[in-house]
């Protein structure tokens, strides 16, 4: 056994020391706060308390097996395994083992997991007759889930009148019907979900008061992990257990509370005073992580807050690299630059691929930074989610477009056969597959020319209408008009739950990753072959890799987003995506409570970087397949130009306040110093900042190719204007060298595909 309180600072020490009463820590980023509350159960064990009377609550199991080895290895003996520290699910759980029977479950009642839920909704809607289109499995479970975290069953459900408001808003008047037949079922079945462990608990703390106050007389202490964090039902449950003796330990940070989509509340850590009397409040505010620099840049973005809790973290560590805030012109030009950047940073200052990390908003972000870490050969994991291209919504497209263009591909053929849902079986298909087999020939053989069934018949005539178009139309006309008439982006943009928020974003980013293509000079400056024959072939090249192998001990790139990076840490972190309605989020612009979550999001982003941080941004990306002009993240306007680095700044010129538009390069100054990313930076201008952004006429309407010669003068959707110098090919393929001047130059365009408008 060692002095587990040596190496504590004072603000530490007094929050392990404080034994009995309500104490509220407060819990900077990187200021110790897992130390703290480990080293406070052992000096409670150390002090007579029995491991059996503590109670410590967490939100991952990980967190949960740390706990307990570090009280072991301070007391030396094995007593900390009758703690009851775990995560709030697992620890009810275990409770409703002894106590289900009070509740009418059997003891060894089953836990349903998602699937499952979805498994028994599906069922009820099928009996209900009601259209699974519309009452799908995934948004009922979201709205169950969402009112059980609010404690509100389903008889508190059918007389909530803005619950019923937003069901009959979203013509779902069945709602309470089927949030009945759910519980019901599960009860009837013996089976609780995931939120019922939480739902249940509560019922059984209220409804049976011996059963109340045997657990209060059991947990003396009750000490709770990430309390910014906590929903409306484990508040009250707090609240329930701890309301005798109230030694109630709380420990988190307002700062980042991130998680409102999944319930939790900022306002229970806001107004944890409120609830006890005598609160002792513990302020832990040095950081052991960062660098002063990033610790001076987060102080300055949160303290745009208004609702927080006043508190100024400090360090003593060195005060370190400047922020190196960058502008690019594209969102592919975004990744890009942070591959050189890791590529160089690597050359010079000796980093592994695993001390960095790539932080973003949402998953359909990782596209262009996947693609740019491939052609850099820089091996890279995708953490929180599938790879880009892995992506079973962004696979369904993609089998459209490759079954477009060779219908012999049997797999992409069975695979989208009956998606979205168009009553085509597994039967149907075997039936189909089976008859290929026997004749030797392609399933799509079997049912061109007539299936028998009008459902698969429908199908194959979608297909060939498709495949009309791959002649004459390039691979975003034709992508677009898959995902259009196939059903397949409609299916997914009326599905509003997170998830299906999520999946659409992904169809979207795929969508705009084949515009940029149809768009895009090569690298010689020529635009030839766009048709989407071309394109596949582009991203099989691109995704035929070896999926990174599930290693967290790699070395790595990280890619995730910053939700899924709470907790961690690295030591050079890009935080990109820096742009107004990407980041903060268009939903959250109107709503302070919103935008303040999404100010706490990019702390929390911020306060990941131990060394080195990057904050970048695209000056345009594609979104629903236009090009988009941005501005930069208000986010980004609020950390003060000391603590930039105008070598790196897109924007060291600019203001201190209101938002920067003009385009401008990567590295603008101070070269000498570091030759090697003068020739970065000359590349980069080139390629970015030295292009001017041109924003359309407001009568831009595309004119016929074939009323253009030799010297017309044009405009441009993104290039601006030009002047055509030469024409070369045929009628139907017909390439213009167009001179766009001094922002883009000469430019080579397939007339056929462009969309110019004739200059009077």
């Amino acid at each position: 056994m060692y002095n587990y309180l040596e190496g504590l600072n004072e603000p530490q020490r007094i929050a392990v020391e404080h034994r009995d009463g309500p104490i509220m820590i407060i819990a900077g980023a990187g200021s110790g706060k897992t130390k703290v509350l480990t080293t406070r159960i052992a000096h409670l064990m150390k002090n007579g308390v029995d491991a059996f009377n503590i109670l410590a609550l967490t939100f991952t199991n990980k967190a949960a097996a740390e706990m307990k080895e570090r009280v072991e290895k301070a007391l030396g003996n094995s007593e900390a395994r009758n703690l009851y520290i775990g995560t709030f699910h697992s620890i009810f759980a275990r409770i409703l083992r002894v106590e289900a029977p009070k509740l009418g479950y059997p003891s060894n009642f089953t836990i349903y997991d998602t699937d499952d839920a979805k498994g028994v909704i599906k069922d009820i809607v099928k009996a209900m007759n009601l259209d699974d289109k519309h009452y799908k499995p995934a948004y009922i479970l979201n709205r169950i889930s969402a009112a059980k975290n609010g404690l509100i069953g389903p008889a508190a459900y059918r007389v909530d009148s803005a619950i019923q408001m937003e069901d009959a808003k979203s013509q779902r008047h069945r709602m309470a019907d089927i949030y009945d037949a759910y519980a019901n079922q599960c009860f009837k079945n013996g089976a609780m979900d995931f939120d019922d462990l939480l739902f249940k608990m509560h019922t059984l703390l209220t409804t049976f008061p011996d059963v109340l106050a045997k657990y209060q007389q059991r947990f003396h202490y009750v000490l709770i992990d990430e309390y910014q964090d906590t929903n409306a039902a484990q508040y009250s449950i707090i609240k329930l257990l701890g309301a005798v003796r109230e030694n109630i330990c709380v420990v988190g940070d307002d700062a980042q509370s991130i998680y409102s989509f999944r319930g939790a509340t900022v306002q229970n850590i806001l107004q944890f005073q409120d609830d006890y009397d005598d609160v002792k409040v513990v302020k832990l505010e040095q950081n052991y992580r960062s660098s002063q620099n990033i610790i001076n840049v987060a102080n300055n973005v949160i303290g745009n807050n208004q609702h927080q809790i006043p508190k100024e973290l400090w360090t003593s560590n060195k005060e370190g690299e400047k922020i190196m805030l960058a502008r690019t012109m594209t969102d592919n030009d975004e990744g890009k630059f942070v591959a050189d950047a890791i590529k160089e940073m690597q050359m010079r200052n000796h980093y592994a691929n695993k001390d960095f990390a790539i932080l973003y908003r949402t998953n359909a972000q990782s596209r262009a930074f996947e693609e740019s870490l491939r052609r850099m050969n820089i091996p890279y994991k995708l953490y929180g989610g599938v790879s880009f291209y892995q992506r079973k919504e962004v696979k369904d497209y993609l089998a459209y477009l490759r079954l477009v263009v060779n219908t012999r591909d049997e797999e992409n053929l069975k695979r989208i056969i009956n998606v979205p849902a168009r009553g085509i079986g597994n039967t149907t298909v075997l039936k189909y597959i089976s008859a290929a087999n026997e004749h030797e020939r392609t399933v799509w053989e079997i049912i061109e020319n007539g299936s028998g069934n009008p459902k698969v018949d429908g199908f194959v005539q979608m297909i060939k209408g498709f495949q009309s178009m791959l002649q004459t139309k390039n691979a975003y006309d034709v992508a677009f008009a898959i995902g259009k008439y196939s059903g397949l982006v409609a299916e997914l943009y009326n599905d509003k739950t997170v998830e299906g928020l999520a999946r659409y974003e992904n169809v979207q980013e795929l969508l705009n990753s084949i515009k940029e293509f149809t768009e895009t000079p090569d690298e010689e400056g020529e635009i030839l072959d766009k048709s989407l024959g071309s394109y596949l072939q582009q991203i099989s090249l691109q995704t035929d890799v070896e999926n990174n192998k599930n290693d967290e001990d790699m070395d790595v790139v990280k890619l995730m987003t910053i939700h899924s990076a709470k907790g961690l840490e690295f030591p050079c972190v890009f935080v990109v995506g820096l742009e107004e309605t990407l980041f903060p989020s268009s939903m959250s612009l109107y709503d302070r409570a919103g935008l303040e979550e999404e100010r706490r999001l990019f702390y929390v982003a911020i306060t990941r970087a131990k060394e080195r941080l990057w904050v970048t941004y695209a000056n345009s990306r594609y979104r629903f397949g236009t090009l988009v002009q941005n501005d930069e993240s208000r986010f980004v306007q609020e950390i003060p130009l000391a603590y930039l680095d105008r070598t790196f700044s897109g924007a060291s010129n600019r203001p201190q306040s209101g938002p920067s538009k003009g385009v401008s390069g990567m590295l603008n100054q101070n070269f000498d110093k570091v030759p090697s990313l003068k020739k970065l930076a000359d590349k980069l201008a080139t390629s970015t900042a030295a292009q001017k952004v041109h924003t359309p006429s407001a009568d831009f309407t595309a004119d016929d190719a074939a009323d253009m010669s030799v010297g017309t003068k044009v405009e441009h959707q993104k290039f601006g204007f030009g002047t055509i110098l030469t024409l070369e090919g045929g009628a139907n393929n017909r390439i213009a060298g167009i001179d766009f001047g001094a922002g883009h130059g000469v430019k080579k365009i397939m007339l056929n595909y462009a969309k110019l408008r004739i200059v009077k």
